[in-house]
């Protein structure tokens, strides 16, 4: 078996390695991103699987080059594999499945390195790590390519999250091209991008203009005795998709919340904490869980209710099955980047100069962020292109 990636038309290229650059240490974690590359697997000049996507990986970890050798067209009831390797141990792997109509990803697992200690400095564990999980909703018709241009993020382990983003993929191919008829993500088929046509003199609406970066709000809760047991401070952007009253469509639109117009309420427990912030008619409401064995705290549920001027009714959301933000007990979590969220595909939060801590709060102050993620991006790169004329 052999891969080969794609450049241009004219050229296969051979991919060999990964260079990867170090962005920033700012926030609690690692981070990998493998940025819009295609690949290919093939079995003699016959190709089984084909694949275009951007995907990053989330890795918590204790502080104190990309090659494609072991993909396989599978056969013999051994299932197709893509497997990406790169950087120093680490590797991705998907394992498609197939019935009489559809086909889908069975099983996604992640290998990484912890002796790597340029990804992961000053961790306390060292070695090879595995983590995986059965839990996709990766799955497209036969003979068609399974498209997905939104962000999904799939839980690998209470540590590790995966995000894929611009996908086109295709697995038990026919041919050497993906398909021209697409199977389109859930996430993809929420936001029609087609401008109403109620006369001929109706026109596509102008996109959208981003909001700055939103003001950085201050948050606190109190306990009986008016001493602080929950402290935010974050930049927060709301991106809600909804069906627009003026377009009569469905639109996404981006929404700062203005901390001064926005107040906190909540409650501190020993094990679960809620922040509710309040404003004019956006409600949103963050818990916090605190894992007792672990000692690790975690962004465990997000909730939103919100009533905007252009919505035609109003949006009602929620995930209590989140992971996010997870961070040791007694330590703040910091994040200076910006960073989305992705709580359900009709709602994400962009969160800006983040610190907080729901938990072991002491005398009012942060205490010291001292776990860290250091964002890396892996860049897939050519050794030998090999150009057809």
């Amino acid at each position: 078996m052999r891969w080969r990636e794609n450049g241009t038309d004219e050229c296969v290229f051979n991919v060999g390695w990964v260079q990867r650059s170090v962005l920033q240490h700012q926030c609690d974690g690692c981070v990998f991103a493998a940025h819009a590359v295609t690949f290919e697997v093939m079995d003699g000049n016959s190709t089984c699987i084909k694949a275009d996507l951007n995907a990053s990986f989330s890795i918590t970890y204790n502080t104190t080059n990309a090659e494609g050798n072991g993909s396989s067209c599978g056969g013999a009831g051994v299932p197709p594999e893509l497997l990406v390797s790169f950087g120093a141990g680490h590797a991705l792997t998907l394992l498609f499945s197939r019935d009489g109509r559809l086909y889908r990803v069975a099983n996604i697992s992640l290998q990484y390195n912890l002796s790597d200690t340029s990804t992961f400095p000053q961790s306390s564990s060292t070695g090879l790590m595995t983590v995986m999980t059965n839990a996709t909703e990766i799955s497209a018709r036969l003979n068609s390519t399974y498209r997905c241009v939104s962000s999904s993020t799939v839980s690998l382990s209470a540590e590790v999250n995966l995000t894929f983003s611009d996908v086109r993929m295709e697995a038990y191919m026919s041919g050497a091209n993906l398909s021209t008829d697409e199977s389109v993500c859930s996430a993809d088929q929420t936001v029609t991008t087609a401008a109403p046509t109620q006369s001929p003199r109706t026109t596509a609406a102008p996109s959208p203009v981003p909001p700055p970066a939103p003001e950085r709000g201050n948050y606190t809760l109190t306990n009986r005795n008016g001493t602080a047991c929950l402290l935010a401070l974050m930049g927060l952007q709301l991106n809600i998709t909804h069906r627009s009253k003026s377009l009569n469509q469905m639109v996404s639109e981006v929404v700062n919340l203005q901390p001064n117009r926005t107040t906190a309420s909540g409650s501190c427990g020993f094990t679960v904490a809620t922040l509710v912030l309040t404003e004019d008619l956006t409600n949103l409401t963050f818990t916090f869980t605190l894992n007792s064995t672990t000692q690790k705290y975690y962004l465990s549920a997000v909730n939103v209710s919100a009533f905007w001027p252009d919505m035609t009714e109003r949006f009602v959301e929620g995930n209590g099955s989140l992971n996010f933000l997870q961070c040791s007990v007694g330590r703040s979590y910091m994040c200076s980047a910006e960073q989305t969220l992705s709580i359900v595909p009709s709602f994400s939060i962009n969160t800006f100069r983040l610190q907080l801590q729901p938990f072991n709060v002491t005398a009012s102050r942060f205490s010291a962020g001292t776990d860290r993620r250091s964002n890396m991006l892996f860049s897939v790169l050519i050794l030998t292109p090999t150009c057809r004329l």
